[in-house]
């Protein structure tokens, strides 16, 4: 037990701290080989922020525990929504004006219900995961087109400063990045097996523990940025982080994992989890559109209100625990 427990502490610590190294060696080698600032943030930083949910969801699927895989992409979407903002919200109102989430945020509903279409059957096939992956595909597609085509682009600017801020010479970058990949791959294989050890000992899923534990723990890249962008009154990129985060996690993180091993789904995925990520984004509407023409804010009100969201969802997975148990 006390291995176990051990092993997922570390294996979060080390995952977190790789994830962050991987994406500054991989971020300044393609600065210095004159990849577009614009192409860094989307593909290099986004799928960095994201490599975390991935790696361990792709292991979790190839050691034969899809319930990790799930529970980790769907779990981290709804503590992103819930938890994250809700914090974030907290320490300082988000103000809700960019047109970009307006755009994103039909397109994330609209993935929520792609993804009950493909799973109501409870059987995530391969063929369900390569649509998702092909979604993904043609969305960062044209996500880039539609970026490169502006002349002026915020992410692209900010990309540029911090590259600049945190350059490194080649070799050290290089190193980072080939050094960041092994450690994300090393700390998801001891933090996948501490999970499953941890399951098996207080005889529950393993998809509760992706649900809960990993879900949160895979998610304190975000937490950190959305808090850093609120605190510099950054807010679009605070909601940028948690609304990118959830598309990554719906498409290509269920994606990989689904490609690897199909599993079937547990229907309290259907009936719960899929339930609260979808009522979260649908929230997100009411108030990032704000109410009787008010620019739309999410206040502190509202942040406790999502932080009590998450608190309910959590103590509804461990009453579920506490029953099967029983």
């Amino acid at each position: 037990m006390g291995l176990a427990v051990l092993a997922l502490i570390v294996g979060l610590a080390l995952l977190v701290w790789s994830a962050d190294r991987f994406v500054e060696g991989s971020a300044s080698t393609a600065r210095y080989f004159g990849m577009p600032p614009l192409l860094i943030g989307m593909v290099i930083v986004g799928f960095g922020t994201s490599a975390p949910e991935m790696v361990v969801s792709a292991l979790a699927a190839f050691e034969g525990s899809p319930g990790i895989a799930l529970g980790n992409a769907y779990g981290s979407n709804i503590a992103n929504i819930a938890l994250i903002l809700g914090v974030t919200a907290l320490i300082s109102p988000i103000m809700v004006h960019s047109t970009v989430l307006r755009k994103e945020l039909p397109i994330l509903t609209l993935l929520n219900a792609l993804s009950v279409a493909l799973i109501a059957d409870l059987d995530l096939s391969r063929l369900d995961a390569f649509v998702l992956l092909l979604v993904f595909g043609c969305l960062m597609a044209w996500t880039i087109y539609q970026g490169l085509k502006r002349k002026d682009d915020s992410l692209a600017n900010e990309i540029e400063t911090e590259t600049a801020e945190k350059a490194m010479p080649l070799k050290r970058a290089v190193f980072w990045l080939v050094a960041g990949l092994l450690l994300l791959i090393a700390s998801s294989r001891i933090l996948v097996w501490g999970a499953v050890e941890i399951a098996q000992i207080f005889g529950v899923s393993d998809m509760i523990i992706g649900l809960t534990i990993i879900a949160v723990g895979t998610s304190l890249p975000e937490l950190a940025s959305s808090v850093i962008a609120a605190r510099k009154s950054e807010h679009d990129i605070a909601l940028g982080n948690v609304l990118g985060s959830n598309l990554f996690n719906t498409l290509a993180v269920v994606g990989i994992a689904g490609s690897i091993h199909p599993f079937a789904v547990e229907p309290e995925t259907l009936s719960r989890d899929m339930v609260v990520m979808g009522a979260l984004t649908i929230s997100l509407f009411l108030i990032g559109y704000g109410f009787r023409g008010r620019q739309g804010r999410i206040n502190r009100l509202e942040g406790a209100a999502l932080l009590l969201v998450y608190v309910g969802y959590t103590a509804w997975l461990i009453a579920t625990v506490m029953v099967v148990k029983t």
